[in-house]
C-alpha cells in the first residue's frame, strides 16, 4: 500500500536525521585538538547583531593544539575576544593586534574519561530518538491496520521499521567508537 511505504520513508528520513544531529553533538565535543568547527554557536556582536564568529573572521589551525582567528575587521578582535571569554569553552584567547590566538589545553586523563561519558550520553540519546521513531511508526502502521490495510504488508513493514532501526543504531554505536578512540588518544 502506498500509505505503509510514506511511513517507512518517513521513519526511515526521521532515523538518518537522528543520527545526523547526533554526529553534529559529537563534533562539538573538543577531543583535545584545535578544530576550526570548535567555535560555532560563538556570537559575535558585529554593528550591534550577534554575529556567527565564521561570518566576521577566518579561523585556521596552524598546529594541532591552536586556532587562529583572523577577523575581516581589526575592530572585532575585542569583541572577538569578548565572545570566547564569555563562552562555556574554558579557553583564555590572546591578540597580537592582527587576530586572536586560541591554545588548546592538552586533555588530563579524568577529562578525557568525563567525555567519553559524555558522548556515550549523547549517543544514548540518539537511540532513544531512533526508538520512539520507531515505536510512532509502529503505532501508525496498527492503526492502518484496524482501517483496513492487509495484515501481512503491515507486518512487512514493522519488520522493515525494525531493520531501519538496527541499521542506524549500529550508525550511531560507530560514531561513539570513533569519538571515543578520538578523545583517548594520547
Amino acid at each position: 500500500m502506498e500509505e505503509i511505504q510514506l511511513f517507512l520513508e518517513e521513519a526511515q528520513s526521521l532515523m538518518k536525521k537522528a543520527v545526523d544531529h547526533t554526529a553534529a553533538e559529537l563534533v562539538k565535543i573538543r577531543a583535545g585538538k584545535a578544530m576550526p568547527n570548535f567555535l560555532d554557536g560563538i556570537m559575535v556582536s558585529y554593528y550591534g547583531s550577534p554575529t556567527p564568529l565564521q561570518q566576521v573572521s577566518s579561523i585556521t589551525t596552524p598546529d594541532a593544539r591552536t586556532l587562529a582567528i583572523k577577523p575581516w575587521e581589526r575592530t572585532l578582535i575585542g569583541e572577538i575576544e569578548r565572545a570566547i571569554i564569555n563562552s562555556d569553552l574554558g579557553l583564555n584567547p590572546q591578540n597580537n593586534g592582527e587576530m586572536v590566538i586560541l591554545t588548546i589545553p592538552p586533555l588530563t586523563e579524568e577529562r578525557r574519561k568525563a567525555l567519553v561519558k559524555q558522548v556515550k550520553n549523547e549517543c544514548e540519546n540518539g537511540k532513544i530518538s531512533i526508538r520512539s521513531i520507531r515505536k510512532d511508526t509502529n503505532e501508525s502502521l496498527r492503526k492502518l491496520q484496524k482501517d483496513g490495510a492487509p495484515e501481512d504488508e503491515v507486518k512487512r513493514a514493522e519488520d522493515s521499521v525494525q531493520k531501519f532501526t538496527d541499521n542506524y543504531s549500529v550508525k550511531i554505536d560507530e560514531l561513539f567508537a570513533k569519538k571515543e578512540e578520538e578523545i583517548m588518544k594520547v
